[in-house]
């Protein structure tokens, strides 16, 4: 089992946002975790990476404690965060951006190349400044930066926000094919109906806990989720 989580709490200053929750995620799954705005999605992730530290519970990669460990010890457990509004350095191009990516990776010229040759939209603006891309493009950028840590487990946050429908689905097509690189991905996601469509199991989190889990077409129609999580404006992320 790549990740275990075990009844992890965590929150901001003397307020409790994730609650005692568990959850584990094996060797190339891709995971949901749904759930409305202020669930405590976001917070798991930063938890998981050591933006924010735990308050109490176990975090487990590879069967290893990391809970409580600084940010930048996630990169040798091999755990990467693309996080919600992609966090590109603005000022820089794309291939610094991709070279900053991977700055402990030797062999980060080459996968620079290798990223540029993926995402073709980012070959044709490899000299290019990655505050003036578009938001689709800065998204691939930013995703492409993470593979160059070489990730064994990859956290993506909201990746589909503010984007047009076509980036999405090409973003969304990009984190399908992380299985053809044994990568692993913990998706964190308001679009339901894309999610589901490329998670092997999903998590949802209402108010810092975890009250339902299973597979994709468990959980697709189930009305608890369309009623907690996602309101009145349901249908327009889930059909």
């Amino acid at each position: 089992m790549l990740l275990q989580v075990k009844n992890l709490s965590c929150g901001y200053g003397s307020l409790e946002v994730v609650h005692g929750i568990s959850l584990h995620v094996c060797a190339g799954e891709i995971i949901g975790l749904l759930g409305g705005n202020g669930a405590g999605k976001s917070s798991l992730l930063k938890s998981l990476v050591g933006l924010l530290p735990p308050w109490g519970g176990e975090i487990l990669v590879d069967g290893r404690s990391v809970a409580g460990q600084p940010a930048w010890r996630s990169l040798s457990h091999s755990i990467v965060l693309v996080p919600e509004g992609r966090q590109l350095f603005a000022d820089m191009t794309v291939r610094e951006n991709l070279l900053l990516g991977g700055y402990h990776n030797p062999d980060r010229t080459r996968m620079a190349d290798e990223m540029c040759h993926r995402f073709p939209r980012l070959r044709e603006r490899v000299g290019q400044l990655a505050g003036t891309l578009s938001g689709g493009e800065q998204q691939m950028l930013a995703i492409a930066r993470a593979l160059m840590g070489r990730p064994k487990l990859l956290l993506l946050d909201e990746p589909s926000m503010g984007l047009a429908p076509l980036m999405v689905k090409e973003v969304f097509a990009e984190i399908r094919k992380m299985k053809d690189l044994g990568i692993t991905v913990m998706l964190v996601e308001q679009n339901v109906s894309a999610t589901l469509d490329v998670a092997d199991r999903a998590y949802v989190m209402e108010t810092g806990e975890i009250i339902l889990e299973g597979q994709p077409a468990e959980l697709r129609y189930n009305p608890e989720i369309k009623r907690a999580y996602l309101g009145k404006g349901y249908k327009e992320v889930w059909e």
